[in-house]
């Protein structure tokens, strides 16, 4: 009795998997999951979209009680100084008077000297390792140039402070004073102490920290231009640099131009190796050898001995100019980046 069951159940299969195969092969459609299944699967799906908004949303919600946070905190100042706040350069906590030019100089300052030193620089990193680089010496080399991202800014710090400036202040910045600081129009920005300690100094530590960031984003960006266009340059007979400018670059300028803001967006908020190196004084000169102050580095140093409600107001209200500007940058960026691609959407 199961021998004969077993063979019904069989030929009851083998008749049903025939079926199914006449009805694909006449158009009729194969018989429909059990309705239990397909509610089980609509739940997923809508539990899996639930959980993924929710986890945007989040985002947005993170990002609007931080501001709201700061605009809380900051309006006293704001309240008290106006709108000038930003664009006064006094900062007295005895007297109560405070502004944020000084910061915001000094954060902008240091930023775009980092970008003007790191730009060329991780350029050149990343253009040795993807075409110049021997097979062998390229996977280390990458990697010791990943691990510089992975340093604490406090020893970038120390290390500028102990090492970096005696250095800096005993051999570099004579020689730059006595090359460029004749020259007109920027001479004077080569003149003063020579004490390694300043705005230039904090620039080129900040150089050092981001390089690592826009070297990977170029390396990788670098990494996936076609072969085959470059080998056809090669052909032609251009050389490595023809290639480069005339291949690589415009196939990968909306990556690059990603790294380099990514760069900037990292200068500008960091705080501890810009603290040991600026010299944090509440001043504003011409000269790159001078003292001066950005706004991560004020927060950093007073935060914690503010005198007054009126002193920390205006402290979060430097945060809150920090916040506008690195938004201001990454939006700008963004826009850059979008009219790029899409410009490149309209090319092909």
């Amino acid at each position: 009795m199961s021998s004969h069951s077993s063979v019904l159940g069989s030929g009851g299969a083998l008749e049903i998997g025939e079926a199914g195969l006449a009805g694909a092969a006449t158009g009729v459609r194969p018989p429909s999951p059990p309705r239990d299944r397909m509610q089980a699967q609509r739940f997923q799906d809508a539990l899996f979209h639930q959980v993924t908004r929710f986890f945007a949303f989040s985002v947005l919600a993170i990002l609007v009680a931080i501001l709201g946070a700061l605009l809380y905190g900051a309006w006293p100042a704001l309240k008290e100084f106006g709108a000038g706040f930003p664009f006064s350069a006094d900062w007295n906590p005895v007297t109560d008077k405070f502004g944020g030019l000084i910061s915001v100089y000094g954060t902008l300052s240091t930023s775009f000297i980092a970008l003007f030193v790191a730009i060329p620089v991780s350029f050149g990193i990343a253009l040795f390792l993807t075409e110049l680089c021997p097979p062998s010496l390229r996977g280390p080399l990458g990697i010791a140039v990943e691990l510089l991202a992975a340093v604490p800014s406090i020893i970038y710090g120390m290390w500028g402070l102990f090492v970096f400036a005696p250095l800096f202040a005993d051999y570099v910045q004579p020689l730059l004073s006595a090359t460029l600081g004749n020259i007109p129009f920027i001479g004077g920005l080569f003149q003063g102490p020579k004490n390694g300690i300043g705005i230039l100094s904090a620039g080129l530590i900040l150089s050092v920290m981001v390089i690592p960031f826009i070297a990977s984003v170029m390396r990788d960006v670098f990494e996936v231009v076609p072969g085959i266009l470059k080998e056809s340059a090669y052909g032609l007979g251009a050389t490595t640099w023809e290639v480069v400018w005339n291949v690589v670059l415009p196939y990968t300028r909306v990556g690059v131009i990603g790294g380099v803001m990514l760069g900037l967006g990292r200068a500008l908020g960091e705080t501890m190796a810009v603290t040991f190196v600026i010299g944090n004084a509440h001043r504003i000169s011409p000269s790159l050898y001078e003292a001066g102050n950005s706004i991560a580095s004020t927060l950093a140093n007073e935060f914690a001995e503010a005198s007054s409600d009126l002193h920390v107001s205006s402290l979060i209200a430097l945060g809150l100019i920090l916040f506008f500007v690195t938004f201001v940058v990454l939006a700008l960026s963004k826009i850059l980046l979008m009219r790029l691609g899409r410009l490149e959407g309209e090319k092909t």
